[in-house]
């Protein structure tokens, strides 16, 4: 089994969803990002997502764009966020890691060489948010080939036709966007979350993680009821935007992710 498989067989035995939490790789820099990445799993983190910087992240809201240009503007690079998960594989060989991102820079930095030392380095999936499936065989294909799921976004616009298209050649759980919009944007409610999670299922025997709009231990909570995964990313990246320095960046994050993480496990009790 995959890290991924193992760690959704496992929640599924314990009765409770995953926290699934999102942050951009080297914000608010390289040596703090490193400090979060490590202490994310400590804090209730079942899977992390690891944002790459790209300098167009059209499917984000504001708080990850401006998360991205703190990132690159200190310095992070796609070779220095595949580092990131070579240092953290260090210490930790059991938390999935997926990389979330846009294909430019993959296709930049050469799509051979990047499926190599993603899965060198032990990222566990991939998330392309401007890849469809139609362009399989660009990247899909060779991270599935080589052992890293490729996980597909589902949104409320995603219709019966379509799903199937979507879902096909998908692995390791499935994202449902929860609101037509960017990250940030506002949650739905779990009426629809429900009847969407329902809709999935008819079409998917992967988990699927809910994500857009949750920020606090109540709306996560209420996800965990109902879905495999609950994704938090821009409540956390706002944490770093707020803090004073580097140091209160890294504990505002853990500790809004010890939250998070005591909603989501004490759910389904």
């Amino acid at each position: 089994m995959s890290r991924l498989q193992q760690r959704f067989a496992d929640l599924k035995a314990e009765g409770r969803s995953a926290l699934v939490t999102f942050v951009t790789a080297g914000d608010p820099g390289y040596d703090a990002s490193l400090a979060i990445l490590k202490g994310l799993p400590a804090a209730g983190a079942d899977v992390i997502e690891l944002g790459m910087p790209f300098t167009d992240p059209m499917a984000d809201g504001v708080a990850i764009q401006l998360a991205t240009l703190r990132a690159l503007e200190a310095g992070q690079t796609l070779a220095k966020t595949l580092q990131m998960v070579r240092e953290f594989r260090v210490d930790n060989q059991a938390t999935p890691i997926v990389l979330m991102g846009y294909y430019n820079p993959i296709h930049r930095f050469g799509v051979e060489q990047f499926v190599a030392e993603a899965k060198q380095a032990g990222v566990d999936g991939l998330i392309i948010v401007d890849l469809p499936p139609e362009h399989d065989a660009e990247l899909a294909t060779p991270a599935q080939t080589a052992g890293i799921d490729f996980i597909r976004l589902t949104t409320p616009t995603t219709d019966d036709a379509r799903l199937p298209r979507v879902l096909e050649r998908s692995s390791g759980f499935v994202y449902y966007v929860s609101v037509a919009g960017v990250t940030g944007a506002g949650s739905a409610t779990t009426e629809h979350v429900s009847e969407a999670l329902a809709r999935l299922r008819r079409h998917t025997n992967l988990p699927i993680s809910v994500g857009f709009g949750i920020r606090t231990p109540e709306q996560a909570a209420a996800i965990a009821r109902l879905a495999e995964g609950v994704v938090v990313g821009s409540a956390l990246v706002d944490k770093i935007a707020h803090a004073k320095d580097a140091d209160q960046a890294v504990n505002d994050v853990l500790s809004l992710c010890s939250a998070l993480a005591e909603g989501v496990r004490s759910a389904r009790n």
